[in-house]
């Protein structure tokens, strides 16, 4: 496998333009651009660089540091070249005597402020001050010491300096240090147009200006910022500076890899010294971030190298027992021994595999082959399922496959976007930047969500129109919306009749338009407002193009799957479905929950999505493996759970899950996991799954391991090794090693080959490659023979099925019901510090903002309960209870409460009920009836189970 060739990572001065060609001429050189770029870009795509400081390709011109001006034949002055556009017949000149004595004199200003400590400095080698000093050849300061900003009160003598400001260390990964700053406003400029937050601002005039992270009592800590980074990297010199660069060096090589957190799927160069990685820089060629990040992916990696991983395989014969480490002989034998004595015992189907959405495509995919070609059995699930299964069978049924329709520059064509059950800037904030730099461009926004999320009104964005729908009535909201639209004659009836199947639109027609759907029979039930509804239904219709967000708020529902479809009809009613700007976009939770769908990681699907019934598609498989396939769908899950509490299921291999935190009903859960014989638990920690487990395989980071993952966009992007795996193996090769131990006789040495194989038996992967891959950075599947490079968008000549299907969906409310005894409702979410169970993000300085769960309660509500904020409160449900700290807020509206599920302290979910969907088995997380009570501390049930964890969790000391 040749190595990847990272692209020119040049800083090109200002963004990219598109318009006619225009020639000019540059020191000699005749250079042919676009319309309306910039002298500087001009100069740069020539190989001619301009000295800069301000100026950044991420960012609009600003013309402030001076340091860019050059001459322009027939002009008057020496203009700024970032912020003077490009004509035919320009005639410049960046090097004249005359600008190189001006950017001297501007460097000297610059460096008679500044602190000259570079030999010691940790930007040193890493600092543009410090290479423009050079480019401008500047070698004396005139300037005699004076007034400045960096000297201390003992530098100055014993005397109070006034300018000095002392370094602000609050932020647990970046520094801040006012003697450094040269006012550049590049961050200030990075936080508004890449990031949207607005936390910084220039404060003072002249010589007193510096960089203001809020209010003159906050620090970068307590301030708005949100810890993307983009200031950090936009800093030219050490003013903004990662820790880890301090501490360990500035980098000497990178690695471009894939973020391993959220479904944005952000490109990283992980720049490291030696094998240690000093900092994770956001890729500018990632075509999923465009250079952008967020506080996990950009600093939240810590997790690798944390005390608690686990590094050696160990063993137990009863969960009652201390673990013991052996050799990975050993514990490979050990499992493969039991699971082999189980099916002896109690039959070919009586074992299984759970595989999560934190893994490669390569190693789902070796994970499922494990269930079929070793296993014999169709045992195969995934937490992709119990999150987003709705999103494949309701987006198969109506369109004809099971994912997204777009790509995420989409949103830059957008005018109208619904985001529903969805909140962006916590789950996946890097796409909530680019939606809000689309919004404050003037596109507008219909939020529908229970919670009044940060979008409804933030920093320079605010929501047309929220819409804050009881939970669990989603489909009535939507089936509204579209009723609107219908009787009001907006949908687009020319789309409808040539993309969509129109007797079904007919039908479909009839059933929402009947007056029980009607927004004002529908406001009692949803306590959505007939006429904010009927607001924005009008807006979606009549505003353009019309893009729809979604998130687990509409797939976990008892009737997520009728949402999706809903969604859908929604679309296609008003023919937003097939161009940019346009789409039904579901905003996948975890890295790879596409990819391990599309791996086969179902009980009644193989890879693509193809049921396990159909005897072509076994054969393919038959062929490929050398092994009949069982054409009886599995089991799932809570399938699993309920056979193993009925005796007939009995050993579990679990890749990289915690289904005792993540999965709905804990005790039973642990019901499940306590009652069987095996249960291996293939992780990097010991986690909440692992108190029941009897074999512990240590698992590998994503820096440690090759492969893909697949994005919220289709998008298949390369997983670069970055260092050795701290364990010995990456994750595929421990599967594969379990395998061999149970005979299969597998021999693959690269996941290239698995990949091989994928594209072999995969048509929608028929044409992906590793090296396609290192051509084209990344490609979206479909990528066959009719796409062999990729499909960023869907359906844009007409629906993989053919014709658009309009499906009725009729409203049915969940079996879970409020009363006296729980009446309230408990819906569940993410934080943007924190990530799914928080196994990773839990062990970095994250927890700095987030370090537990809280309990979020209307005041209304809450005052009638005589709770106040920071109160410890018993929340209770019908399967049961625990406590937790609660926040007053009116973020949630009356009778509802809102809590994460990421601190395994508060096990939020043993008050999750076992309702699920009714067509995928996607348990119904967002809708549980609940007390809330006043509580002294931890309830007894939690002081129990931390004792039982610590027990489980006795490790032997290593023989001598």
């Amino acid at each position: 496998m040749k190595d990847f060739i990272i692209p020119g990572d040049r800083d090109m001065g200002t963004p990219a333009r598109d318009g006619a060609p225009v020639v000019l001429t540059i020191d000699g050189f005749e250079v042919t651009v676009p319309e309306g770029m910039s002298v500087m870009r001009a100069a740069a795509e020539a190989g001619l660089d301009i000295p800069k400081l301000c100026a950044s390709d991420n960012l609009e011109a600003f013309g402030s540091c001076r340091l860019c001006v050059v001459e322009i034949e027939g002009r008057r002055g020496t203009p700024a070249s970032c912020t003077t556009p490009v004509a035919a017949g320009m005639v410049v000149r960046t090097q004249s005597p005359k600008v190189q004595k001006i950017r001297r004199g501007v460097m000297e200003l610059y460096i008679s402020d500044h602190p000259l400590d570079c030999l010691t400095c940790a930007a040193n080698g890493d600092c543009e001050l410090q290479d423009m000093a050079g480019a401008v050849g500047l070698r004396d300061v005139r300037y005699a010491p004076g007034d400045n900003h960096f000297e201390t009160r003992a530098e100055a003598g014993g005397e109070a300096n006034p300018l000095y400001v002392p370094k602000d260390d609050s932020n647990p990964y970046f520094t801040y240090d006012p003697a450094k700053c040269i006012v550049c406003s590049r961050c200030v400029r990075a936080c508004e147009e890449v990031q949207g937050t607005f936390a910084l601002t220039i404060q003072g005039r002249g010589f007193d200006s510096r960089v203001s992270a809020g209010t003159p009592a906050d620090d970068f800590l307590t301030s708005d910022c949100v810890s993307c980074g983009a200031c950090v990297q936009a800093c030219p010199t050490a003013t903004l500076q990662e820790k880890s660069v301090i501490e360990l060096g500035t980098p000497t090589r990178s690695v471009v890899t894939t973020c391993a957190y959220c479904g944005v799927g952000c490109s990283f160069k992980a720049e490291l010294n030696g094998d240690q990685v000093v900092r994770m820089t956001p890729y500018k060629h990632g075509k999923a971030n465009r250079g952008h990040s967020c506080v996990k992916g950009r600093f939240a990696y810590g997790y690798a190298s944390h005390k608690d991983r686990i590094l050696n395989p160990m063993i137990r014969d009863k969960i009652t027992d201390p673990w013991r480490e052996v050799s990975w002989d050993e514990a490979l034998g050990f499992a493969a021994s039991r699971l082999r004595g189980l099916q002896e015992t109690y039959g070919q189907r009586s074992i299984g595999v759970i595989t999560s959405s934190r893994c490669t495509n390569e190693e789902t995919f070796l994970v499922q082959k494990l269930a079929r070609a070793v296993f014999g059995n169709n045992n195969t699930d995934t937490c992709a399922r119990v999150c987003h299964s709705p999103t494949g069978y309701g987006l198969g049924q109506t369109f004809g496959t099971s994912a997204g329709t777009q790509d995420f520059d989409s949103v830059e064509h957008t005018d109208v976007v619904i985001v529903i059950g969805a909140n962006p800037t916590d789950g996946h904030p890097v796409f909530a930047s680019r939606l809000k730099k689309r919004l404050r461009a003037g596109a507008k926004l219909i939020v529908i969500d229970p919670r009044r999320i940060d979008l409804v009104r933030s920093a320079h964005v605010e929501a047309a129109h929220h819409l804050p729908l009881r939970p669990g009535t989603n489909v009535a909201v939507v089936t509204a919306l579209a009723h609107v639209i219908v009787t009001e004659g907006l949908m687009d009836e020319a789309y409808i009749r040539e993309r969509c199947d129109w007797d079904e639109f007919q039908d479909y027609a009839a059933f929402v338009s009947d007056p029980r759907h009607a927004p004002e029979a529908t406001e009692m039930l949803t306590g959505v407002p007939a006429e904010e509804l009927r607001a924005a239904a009008r807006l979606f219709a009549t505003g353009g193009n019309g893009a729809i967000y979604y998130g687990l708020g509409v797939t976990e529902h008892s009737q997520g799957s009728t949402t999706v479809m809903s969604i859908a009809n929604l679309a296609m009613l008003t023919g937003n479905v097939g161009r940019k700007g346009v789409g039904v976009n579901p905003l996948r939770g975890q890295n790879n929950v596409q990819g391990s769908c599309d791996m086969g990681s179902f009980p009644h699907e193989l890879p693509g999505y193809r049921h396990v019934k159909g005897a072509e598609v076994r054969d393919v498989f038959r062929q490929a493996w050398g092994v009949e396939i069982d054409p009886e769908p599995g089991l799932r899950i809570n399938n699993m759970l309920d056979a193993a509490v009925d005796g007939t299921f009995k050993g579990l291999y679990c890749q990289g899950e915690d289904i005792l935190q993540s999965d709905p009903d804990t005790k039973h859960v642990a019901a499940g996991l306590a009652a069987m014989e095996c249960v291996i638990v293939h992780d990097l920690f010991l986690n909440e799954t692992a108190n029941y487990a009897h074999v512990f395989l240590p698992g590998s980071t994503f820096l440690e391991k090759d492969g893909t993952f697949t994005n919220a966009e289709r998008r298949i992007n390369r997983v670069r090794r970055v260092m050795a795996p701290r364990n010995g193996f990456a994750d595929w090769e421990v599967t594969q090693h379990l395998a061999n131990a149970m005979g299969a006789g597998w021999t693959y040495t690269h996941p290239a080959q698995i990949m091989a194989e994928i594209a072999a038996t995969t048509p929608s992967f028929a044409g992906v490659s590793y090296e396609l891959l290192e051509e084209k950075g990344s490609v979206q599947w479909p990528c066959n023979a009719a796409n062999p490079e990729g499909t960023p968008l869907m359906h844009v000549d007409g629906f993989v099925r053919g014709k658009g299907r309009f499906i009725v969906t009729e409203y049915v409310a969940t079996d879970e019901k409020t009363g006296p005894r729980f009446p309230l409702l408990l819906t569940t979410g993410r934080i943007l510090s924190q990530y799914n169970v928080g196994a990773q993000t839990r062990r970095t300085g994250n927890t700095v903002w987030h370090a537990e769960d809280l309990l979020e309660i209307h005041p209304h509500d809450a005052e009638n309960r005589g709770i106040g904020d920071g109160d410890w409160v018993r929340l209770a449900s019908r399967s049961g209870e625990t406590t937790l700290r609660a926040t007053v807020t009116d973020r949630v509206s009356p009778g509802v409460v809102y809590t994460t599920f990421h601190h395994p302290e508060t096990q939020a979910n043993v008050i999750t009920t076992d309702y699920s969907d009714w067509a995928t088995n996607c348990p119904e997380y967002k809708v549980t009836a609940v007390q809330v009570a006043p509580s002294n501390g931890p309830s007894d049930w939690q002081e129990n189970y931390s004792q039982m964890a610590d027990r489980a969790r006795r490790i032997l000391p290593a023989a001598e």
